[in-house]
């Protein structure tokens, strides 16, 4: 469990189980992450994230609020750690995301390599790395789309 100022990043429960639905069934979510996740994948996912190892759901400590999602995978990408994360719409551009992998990124070990994969296209995402002091270091076509993968320092 991390916390920010305003967020809590806590492992996932019955409750968010709506929330992290909406994130794999949103068009706008899905935009660059190749679309809308499948009824039967998203049937899975429902069932086995309440208190998946890894996976966080991002909270306004204020009201509860849910607003997305964080997903740190270790040794993910060549042995390096991957943090990945994904908000709902209607919290986009309040900095949240920002308050949320900057505490990831806080958070990790000494010596672990921390990284992060975006499409190419995702300016946003591609900005928001970048302001944490994220650093392109890789670039190659997965999902038949260009990405970029990113490390912290």
């Amino acid at each position: 469990m991390l916390t920010t100022p305003r967020l809590l990043l806590r492992p996932v429960e019955p409750d968010d189980v709506p929330a992290h639905r909406r994130l794999w069934t949103d068009p706008e979510v899905r935009r660059h992450l190749g679309g809308p996740v499948p009824a039967e994948t998203v049937r899975a996912r429902e069932r086995g994230c309440v208190g998946a190892p890894g996976l966080l759901t991002i909270v306004r400590e204020e009201d509860g609020t849910v607003l997305g999602s964080v997903l740190v995978e270790p040794g993910a990408r060549a042995g390096r750690t991957e943090v990945s994360y994904q908000l709902l719409p209607e919290h986009w551009g309040h900095g949240y995301a920002r308050e949320a992998l900057a505490a990831v990124a806080g958070g990790a070990a000494e010596g672990e390599e921390l990284v992060a994969v975006t499409q190419a296209a995702n300016s946003r995402s591609r900005r928001l790395l970048e302001a944490l002091g994220a650093v392109p270091v890789e670039r190659f076509v997965e999902w038949g789309q260009p990405q970029v993968l990113y490390r912290f320092p």
